[in-house]
Order: structure tokens, then sequence, then C-alpha cells
């Protein structure tokens, strides 16, 4: 009798599994449209958001014009969310606070949208535009609600992107830089500290825009050097002030003290021109 009890098992599952389904595809079937809502938000308060996600799909142009249409229409917006379908959810929550400002969904809605945004954002290596974007609906959504009780989270979430940015800026500039487009790289890093004044890389922006000017002077036709290898100083005196234990301390003085002697070697050259 044991060797049967796992086939009986695996039988009755496949049976309760079949009936489960059978029921579910009577449901999409169905033309009641009272019991398809029913059973939706049934499905939805049980965690089954994709059978719930399909009934509210085909009920929502169904509703239209009922009470149940807006809830149906949020739970919907939602359920995308849950299977982690971002792009949509962000579609279908935005359309539902466009719709219904006033619902006492709305304001959830709303960040939901930024919610979904943030979720869709890409890693630092790839284009950000999504990101922009949800900066600008997290940004919306704390000028809307600036009570919410969604407010912590929503900061929480633009902080997360800013550094997303913030290392972007950096890792475009520092790529320069490894490229040995020199002058690119004193113009991004330059770029980077304006954009990005507390960023946690500033140091080392600072670092590397010294070495980038004093290997763009050193590339340099001789007539550009000594005027170049000035700007590597004076990067170098703004690092120093800013950052005077820097654990890149010791190679900048390198840098600096070789510009220094460059341009007292130069300086004869760049007095004959000007007389």
């Amino acid at each position: 009798m044991p060797l049967f009890r796992p086939t009986f098992f695996l039988l009755l599952l496949s049976a309760l599994l079949l009936g489960s389904c059978s029921g579910y595809q009577k449901l999409l079937k169905s033309d009641d449209v009272n019991k398809k809502y029913t059973a939706a938000l049934k499905y939805y308060e049980e965690g089954d958001f994709f059978k719930a996600g399909t009934l509210l799909e085909e009920l929502i142009p169904l509703l239209r014009g009922r009470p149940e249409a807006e809830k149906a229409q949020f739970y919907f917006a939602n359920t995308n969310f849950r299977q982690r379908n971002y792009t949509l959810a962000s579609y279908y929550f935005k359309s539902f606070f466009e719709t219904y400002p006033n619902s006492t969904y709305a304001e959830e809605a709303s960040f939901m949208y930024a919610k979904s945004l943030f979720r869709d954002s890409p890693e630092f290596e790839l284009d950000q535009t999504n990101t922009f974007t949800a900066l600008e609906a997290i940004q919306d959504f704390l000028n809307r609600y600036p009570t919410s009780q969604f407010r912590p989270e929503t900061e929480s979430m633009s902080q997360e992107l800013q550094k997303k940015l913030d290392i972007k800026a950096f890792e475009s500039a520092r790529l320069y830089y490894q490229l040995r487009y020199y002058q690119s790289a004193v113009v991004a890093f330059t770029a980077f500290q304006q954009q990005f004044p507390a960023s946690v890389y500033n140091e080392e922006a600072a670092y590397l825009k010294v070495a980038a000017q004093y290997y763009y002077a050193k590339e340099s036709v001789e007539q550009k050097q000594r005027e170049r290898y000035l700007e590597a100083i004076a990067f170098y005196q703004s690092f120093i002030d800013t950052y005077p234990q820097s654990k890149n301390l010791k190679q900048a003085e390198s840098f600096y003290d070789d510009a220094r002697a460059e341009v007292a070697r130069l300086k004869p050259a760049a007095d004959a021109a000007v007389n």
C-alpha cells in the first residue's frame, strides 16, 4: 500500500489543480460581470495577481460608468506592479490619477506611478532617461502631496536615483581619463564637480582632474604647454586646499612639482615670444 501513496497524492494534486483551472477558465468565458468582478477581487486579496489582472483587464471597459470602475482600474495597475511589469504599471497608474484626480486612491496612484518608474530605472551604465523621468515624477508627487505618508519612501527613492546619476557622471568622466582623452576628462570632471558638489566621488574627481590636466599639458605642443601646466598647478592648489589629507596627495604633489619645473623651463620661451 505505501508504494501507491506518491501516485495517489500526485493524482489528487492534479485533480485539484485542474479543478481550480477549470473554474478560472469558466470565469474567463463567463458573461457575468458581477461574478467576474467579485472573483477578481478575491484573487487580488489572495495575492494571485496574474488571474486578478487578467479578469480586471477584461472588466474595465465593461465597468465604465459604474462605481466599481475606479477600484478596478487602480487594482489593475497594481497587479502589473506586483508582477514587476513596471512600464505598464507606470502607464496605468498615471492614467488612473489623471482620470480620477479626486479619487481616494489618487495620492497612492501618484506615488505608485513614481515608484514604478523608480523600479524601471536601469543600471547606471545604461541610458538614464527613465531615471530623469522618475525624478520628475517624484518631485511632482512631493509638490502635490507635501505631507503624504509616502513622503519618506519617496525621498529615499529620490536619493537613490541621485546617487545613480552621480556615479554615472563620475564614471563617464573617468572613462575619458582612462582612454587618455585628457582635455575631455578635465571638462567632464569640472562639470561633475559643479553638478554634484556633495558627491562622495568629489575627492577622486578633483585628483583625476589634476592628473588629466597635467597629462594634457605634457602631450600638448610646446607653445601651449606653459599655459596648460599653469592650469594643472591651479587645479592642484584647489585640490590640496579642499582635501589636505587625501590618499592621492603624494601623487598629486608629484604632478605639481613636475608642472612647476616645466613652467620654469618654458618661461624663457614665453618671455621671448612676448618680446
